[in-house]
């Protein structure tokens, strides 16, 4: 495999990538020039903030080939081209052949939630300390253990459910059912898990078989009645939106569990519930807070 490494400003990215894909490039990507320099500029904002640019003043567009008389083609047809004006071919570089399974699974080791309670992908051992293990591996569905969001409401179930029934239990916007799982391993008589997305909905599925647990995925009307627990693990802006939905589904004395809250935005939120519960700050990690209610 050879990479084709070209330089480019911001107006001429797509052109190049139609380009290069006309020209049968197995795939192209496009990194910023400028990273890791004081020119460097974040391409993406806050969630919920709109990106603060299209794209990067100044990019590194790589393409991909099979042989390098191909790549080099590429490089002379391109330069020929009149929207090649202001670009600059980098070089063709021989990309050295890899195990790329072995090489993904390296970056996700097992994650630890409590000193017991760990997360571990189905190649690893269980370190020896564990006594409670999920199995999950990366996949389609946001939540891998990785993420302080979903590590703090893990953490949450693992001390809940030593001294605390979690009892019916819903995981509104499941993802993975990671958070589900969990509830699961510590105890939870009944699991509700939903999501909006079907391809979470059966990662959700999936993950809970692996797992050897029982719980009922589905969309969002599977949720009915009332729960002794409500896990939300979203985003400020939409948990805003559901506070009515998601308080009306806490049984009287049951417990809310909210995550995907930046701490600047813990007191916005906290206003926003103030009319149904009062919420507080459980836990905090790497900027983001965990905010509980009890009902």
């Amino acid at each position: 495999m050879y990479e084709l490494r070209l330089l480019c400003p911001q107006d001429r990215v797509e052109v190049l990538g139609e380009a290069l894909d006309a020209l049968d490039a197995l795939s192209v990507s496009v990194e910023d020039a400028d990273a890791q320099t004081e020119a460097e500029h974040a391409l993406f904002g806050e969630p919920g903030m709109p990106p603060p640019a299209e794209g990067w003043q100044r990019s590194r567009v790589i393409a991909l080939f099979a042989v390098q008389a191909e790549a080099d083609d590429a490089a002379n047809l391109l330069q020929a081209q009149g929207f090649f004006e202001g670009c600059r071919t980098l070089g063709v570089v021989e990309v050295p052949e890899l195990d790329w399974v072995r090489l993904t699974q390296s970056q996700f080791a097992p994650v630890e939630i409590t000193p017991e309670f760990w997360i571990v992908p189905t190649w690893h051992e269980p370190p020896a300390q564990a006594r409670t293990i999920i199995r999950l591996d990366p996949g389609l569905a946001f939540g891998t253990g990785t993420h302080p969001t979903t590590r703090m409401c893990l953490r949450w179930i693992a001390r809940q459910g030593a001294g605390y029934d979690l009892g019916r239990v819903l995981d509104y916007g499941c993802g993975s059912g990671i958070l589900a799982i969990g509830a699961a391993k510590f105890g939870a008589r009944e699991i509700d898990a939903v999501d909006i997305d079907e391809t979470a909905v059966a990662s959700t599925r999936l993950n809970a078989e692996a797992n050897r647990v029982q719980l009922n995925a589905g969309l969002p009307e599977l949720a009915q009645g009332q729960y002794r627990t409500v896990l939300a693990n979203i985003l400020a802006t939409p948990l805003k939106v559901l506070a009515p939905l998601l308080c009306a589904r806490v049984a009287p004395g049951g417990a809310l569990v909210l995550a995907g809250v930046l701490e600047r935005q813990a007191e916005e939120l906290a206003l926003a519930y103030a009319p149904l519960c009062r919420l507080s700050v459980a836990d905090q990690q790497d900027g983001w807070v965990l905010m509980t209610a009890c009902l």
